[in-house]
């Protein structure tokens, strides 16, 4: 029993502590069951919480069976990427230097958690400050892959991933600047979605870059997604980037009905050099959808051939910006992956910036004339199956070519024009996971959400599960 509570999902869950028939107490010690169990070798936490979230579960018990049932957030255990403040509590940022920072308030989405009655087991490992997408972190430990331990989770919400994949947390949440959502996602099987800009406040969040930042859920199911971007959505004076969206009932809209919609392809960018497994697996997607009454049509968007230009461009100059000082005072204080690239953002001038947003409007001009032909643009979330930890290359149908190029080319694009953008699993190859992605209008979360939630109802996954879970 403790492992079938532990793989259930919130909509699973929800109803089971509503009616008292599961407590949070028992769900609790199933999740921390399995984080002493597999956590040995997957190294999703960075501080586990047990005996806190003990304390919460029983509050949450009371609370439920006293008939003050919050909603269907109330008593399920979390663990958050260590990057998100909760007041009185160390937040590292997967870093040295801020190892022994504590916030002195709750990030907006923390406190959005606490008041739906959330447990919260721990803290998640990442990559050091969130720069980087391996989550091999050389302070707390690499992370590892519960597909495979020798291979990468993604990252840099690497934790994350892999703590929702091998049920060690029934939700997380992730961030998102260049992938860092949906790259973990794809890479442990799981569901990762990064909203509109602005949909969810990013205060009490550390910064990579600022403009690029999202925050965002990573679930095991499209309707947990949609509960969680329905609870964190809205307004937030505190976040000058926060956009005065009302939030909606996501989760109470999801049809899977994908008759008679579009879906957009753009084969010149999303679909080149790409592994010949995940082009096998996405384009299969795309025909079930098909055979379910979607059509198919080619979406042209010329200036996404300088799109890679533009995020790395503003992505180095402003997480460099950020971290300028402690780079002149304390450079022994990062890890050497991260000392590059915060050194190479100091070398990008102010014209190489300007040009790069005057690329990033284009590009969202170009989108929304996109989504005047289609309601959604599909693509893979990553062209490559996760590499072993390690390794700076990836192998693409026989090329070596570089991890850091090649891991954002496809998630970029969403970060660029703030489009919202999930990764949800469509198939395994060669005993891994592969990510299909599915970008929308802006503010349009319910179209995305929709088609993901067609795909899922498709089993693409045919109950495949983490090879960790598989063999104990």
């Amino acid at each position: 029993m403790t492992q079938e509570l532990a793989a259930k999902s919130i909509g699973e869950l929800a109803p089971l502590l509503e009616t008292k028939e599961v407590s949070p107490v028992e769900l609790t010690e199933a999740v921390l069951h399995n984080v002493e169990k597999y956590d040995g070798d997957v190294n999703s936490y960075i501080m586990l919480q047990a005996e806190s979230a003990r304390e919460a579960a029983q509050a949450a018990e009371q609370e439920i069976a006293a008939g003050h049932y919050r909603g269907p957030l109330h008593g399920i255990p979390m663990a958050l990427k260590d990057i998100l403040y909760f007041k009185g509590e160390t937040a590292t940022m997967g870093s040295g230097i801020h190892k022994e920072f504590v916030p002195d308030f709750d990030a907006t989405v923390v406190s959005k958690l606490k008041d739906a009655g959330v447990v919260f087991t721990g803290k998640l490992n990442m990559h050091e400050y969130a720069w980087g997408a391996t989550t091999t972190n050389p302070h707390f430990g690499a992370c590892r892959n519960p597909w495979d331990l020798e291979k990468i989770p993604g990252g840099s919400s690497g934790g994350s991933g892999a703590a929702v994949a091998a049920h060690m947390a029934i939700a997380s949440l992730g961030t998102d600047t260049g992938g860092s959502i949906r790259i973990p996602a794809a890479s442990c099987g799981i569901i990762g979605l990064k909203p509109t800009h602005g949909r969810i406040s990013k205060y009490g969040c550390f910064p990579l870059a600022w403009s690029l930042d999202h925050i965002g859920p990573m679930t095991k199911t499209v309707h947990d997604a949609a509960l969680l971007l329905e609870t964190l959505a809205g307004y937030d004076p505190q976040d000058p980037t926060s956009v005065d969206k009302p939030s909606r009932k996501y989760s109470s809209g999801l049809s899977g009905d994908v008759k008679g919609k579009v879906i957009g392809i753009n084969e010149d960018y999303f679909f080149r050099n790409v592994d010949k497994r995940v082009d096998e697996a996405v384009r299969n997607a795309i025909r079930e959808l098909e055979k379910l009454g979607a059509r198919i049509e080619p979406v042209k968007i010329p200036s996404l051939s300088m799109a890679e230009y533009a995020e790395l461009v503003t992505i180095t100059s402003e997480a460099s910006a950020i971290h300028h000082q402690n780079l002149k005072e304390h450079p022994e204080g990062f890890g050497e992956d991260t000392r590059f690239l915060l050194e190479f953002g100091e070398l990008v001038t102010a014209v190489d910036y300007l040009q790069a947003q005057q690329i990033r409007r284009k590009l969202s001009n170009e989108f929304a004339q996109a989504f005047t032909q289609a309601d959604v643009l599909i693509s893979p979330t990553l062209p490559f199956l996760p590499p072993g930890i390690g390794d700076n290359t990836v192998d693409i149908n026989g090329q070596s070519l570089s991890f850091l190029d090649e891991v954002i080319r496809f998630t970029g694009p969403g970060n660029l024009t703030g489009l919202p953008a999930l990764s949800i699993p469509c198939g395994v190859r060669d005993g891994l996971p592969i990510g299909l992605q599915i970008m929308g209008p802006a503010f349009e979360e319910e179209k995305v959400l929709d088609v993901a939630f067609a795909l899922e109802q498709l089993q693409l996954m045919k109950g495949a599960k983490p090879e960790l879970l598989s063999t104990r």
